[in-house]
């Protein structure tokens, strides 16, 4: 049974999609989503390792260095509960991600393509962002020394507005920004900047669609590309204008899309 903390919202007897937030936030984050697939899926939000709920699980790591590996076995472990044989029924599982938990989304559907029948990537960074003179080890004292601002509200905000956090979830995003310990966050910065496209995304025998912002980093939306190239068959779409927050930012626009494409595949 997986440590994290989950909720899970819609009919049992409904297709699974399971949503896995980005750094920073909770499964909070995908409140208008649930709201939205309620009714005709059941829909699975855990709490990544370090964040709100799942506070007390840490980032694991082996050796000192990021483990997000272990993430993917125990995010495996949760769909064999819910959905177990998923991929081998048409309405089997989707999995959704965004930013880290896009990365997550891409290694759990190439490592276990028995359990995950369709994947929505969003806003998955696979290369490095260009930091001109900035080491890996800088970049985690960086972090480190500046996560204890992550608590102050003043700070929060500024960090939520960046973010596309509205108003009616600030006390949710300032809540897992004081859950997250400076060591968590290291690990999964220094994670998120390591991932890239393992071999096996290639070989994935389901359905994928592949959304990202126009304004995002360069380095990010070159990635969502090359993960669309390697996938022959997915569905890539950039929404011209719109920043790292898809959900949140223009979630009319990405409920809409998810929605649509979904009803698709079943």
């Amino acid at each position: 049974m997986t440590a994290l903390w989950w909720t899970e919202t819609g009919p049992s007897d409904a297709p699974v999609v399971l949503l896995l937030h980005g750094g920073g936030v909770g499964a909070w984050m995908w409140r208008d989503q649930v709201e939205a697939l309620r009714d005709r899926y059941r829909v699975i939000t855990p709490d990544l390792p370090g964040h709100d709920h799942s506070a007390g699980v840490p980032f694991p790591s082996d050796g000192g260095s990021p483990a997000p590996g272990e993430i993917v076995a125990d995010l495996a472990e949760l769909l064999r509960e819910v959905a177990p044989g998923a991929a081998s029924d048409t309405t089997g599982a989707t999995v959704v991600g965004f930013s880290f938990g896009a990365q997550l989304t891409v290694a759990l559907a190439a490592a276990h393509p028995d359990l995950v029948a369709r994947a929505v990537v969003v806003s998955a960074l696979t290369e490095p962002l260009p930091m001109p003179g900035l080491s890996a080890g800088l970049s985690a004292s960086l972090v480190r020394a500046a996560a204890p601002l992550g608590g102050q509200r003043w700070f929060a905000r500024l960090q939520a507005k960046a973010l596309y956090v509205d108003d009616a979830m600030f006390d949710d995003y300032l809540r897992t920004a004081r859950s997250l310990s400076a060591a968590d966050l290291v690990s999964m910065t220094t994670a998120n900047a390591a991932f890239r496209i393992p071999e096996a995304w290639a070989d994935f025998p389901g359905r994928a669609l592949l959304l990202a912002g126009g304004a995002e980093p360069r380095a990010l939306v070159r990635g969502m590309r090359d993960l669309h190239d390697r996938l022959p068959g997915s569905e890539l779409e950039i929404l011209a204008g719109a920043g790292h927050g898809l959900p949140l930012q223009h979630t009319p626009w990405f409920n809409q899309r998810l929605l649509g494409w979904l009803d698709e595949q079943n």
